[in-house]
C-alpha cells in the first residue's frame, strides 16, 4: 500500500452464499474488502470464520483478491457464517429468498483480538475509514467490537445500512445511524428512515419517483438529525445521489451507462468500495463519484458481486491509470 495512503478497516460478516447448485462467497463487508484490496488500499478486515470448509473457502478469496487475513478470528465452536438460498418454483435466480442462518461466528467477534490488530497493523488508525454494516450487530458479542473499534478512533465511519433482512433491531439502527460519518443507502431504505424519523415532518412523505434534488429538504433533516457528514443514495439504473452538510449536491444526472445486466447482486457494494478508494486516493468528489457509478454498473453486468475473472479488475486498473495525468476538477473529497 502507498504510505501516503490513510488506512481501511472493513468490519462485518464474510460468509457463503449456498444455492442448490453452488457455493458462492459473500458478504457484503467482504465484498467491499476484495475489490479494496484488488486496487492496493490494502484493508484490514475484521471478520470471524468457523474451522470447516467453508472457511477454507473464504480463506482462498482472500488470497485471491490479496486481502490480509490477520483480522480474520477462527471460532472452533460456531461454523463459518453461512446463508441458504432458495430459489423459485422456476429456479430463477433473479427472484431468490435468502434464509440467513442464526449463530454463525461472525456474531462472535472478540474485542480484545479486534483491537488489538487494529492497533498492530493500523497504528495510524485515526486519520483513515472504518466500514460497518448492521448484519453483523445483530449478537452482543461482535457488536461490542464493533463500538469498541468505534469508540477508540477518530477514523472516518462509513455505515452501509441494510434494512432488507431486518436482523437488528430499532435501537440498533438508530446507534449505527449516531455513529456515522458518511451513510449509503439504497431509495427503499431512504423511505424506510423517512417514515420512522421524518414522519412529523413537512418532509413526511418523499416520491423517489421525483427528481433526487428535490429530496434535499429531508436530506438535510437526516443530516442534521444524526450529525452526519453526507448521504449516499443509490438508484439501480438511475445511479446515485449525494447530499453533504454544506448544502451540496451531487448525481450523476440523466446520464446512463449502457451495460447489459446479469444480475444487480453487489452494486451497491462495488459503489461502496470505489467510494472508499476514492476518499484513501485523494480523488476528487466528483470523479470518485462518477468511477462509483460507473464500477458499480459494470459489476452488475457480471453474474455476482465480485467479478471471477481477473481481467474485470485489470480493465478498470488500467483506465483509471491512463487518466491520473488529467487533472481532478470540482471540488476535493470530504472534509
Amino acid at each position: 500500500m502507498n504510505n501516503n495512503w490513510k488506512p481501511v478497516l472493513i468490519f462485518g460478516e464474510a460468509l457463503i452464499d449456498d444455492f442448490p447448485d453452488e457455493q458462492v462467497v459473500g458478504g457484503a463487508p467482504f465484498n467491499v474488502a476484495r475489490t479494496l484490496a484488488y486496487f492496493g488500499a490494502d484493508p484490514l478486515m475484521i471478520s470471524r470464520v468457523g474451522s470447516d470448509a467453508n472457511a477454507d473457502l473464504i480463506m482462498r478469496e482472500m488470497q485471491r483478491f490479496g486481502v490480509q487475513q490477520d483480522g480474520i478470528q477462527i471460532d472452533t465452536l460456531r461454523p463459518t457464517g453461512r446463508v441458504e438460498v432458495r430459489l423459485n418454483d422456476a429456479g430463477n435466480k433473479a427472484n431468490h429468498h435468502f434464509d440467513i442462518l442464526p449463530d454463525q461466528a461472525y456474531d462472535y467477534i472478540e474485542t480484545g483480538a479486534a483491537l488489538s490488530i487494529r492497533d498492530k497493523l493500523c497504528p495510524d488508525h485515526d486519520a483513515g475509514f472504518i466500514y460497518f454494516g448492521t448484519l453483523a450487530q445483530r449478537m452482543e458479542s461482535s457488536r461490542k467490537a464493533l463500538y469498541a473499534l468505534l469508540d477508540s478512533t477518530r477514523a472516518m465511519t462509513y455505515l452501509d445500512l441494510n434494512l432488507r433482512a431486518m436482523q437488528v433491531s430499532m435501537s440498533t439502527i438508530e446507534r449505527s445511524l449516531h455513529a456515522a460519518d458518511i451513510l449509503k443507502i439504497n431509495e427503499e431504505e431512504l423511505q424506510t428512515l423517512v417514515k420512522i424519523y421524518l414522519r412529523d415532518t413537512q418532509y413526511a412523505t418523499l416520491d423517489v419517483s421525483d427528481s433526487a434534488q428535490s429530496w434535499q429538504g429531508g436530506m438535510s433533516s437526516l443530516l442534521v438529525m444524526f450529525k452526519l457528514r453526507a448521504i449516499l443514495v443509490t438508484l439501480g439504473a438511475r445511479g446515485y445521489a449525494y447530499f453533504d452538510r454544506d448544502g451540496e449536491y451531487l448525481s450523476n444526472g440523466d446520464v446512463q451507462i449502457a451495460t447489459e445486466l446479469v444480475d444487480t447482486v453487489g452494486g451497491g457494494d462495488a459503489f461502496s468500495a470505489i467510494f472508499l478508494l476514492g476518499l484513501q486516493q485523494g480523488w476528487s468528489l466528483p470523479l470518485t463519484l462518477q468511477r462509483a457509478h460507473q464500477f458499480a454498473a459494470a459489476i452488475c453486468g457480471v453474474r455476482g458481486a465480485v467479478a471471477s475473472d481477473m481481467q474485470f479488475y485489470e480493465q478498470w486498473q488500467a483506465r483509471w491509470m491512463a487518466e491520473s495525468a488529467e487533472k481532478n476538477t470540482g471540488k476535493g473529497a470530504i472534509a
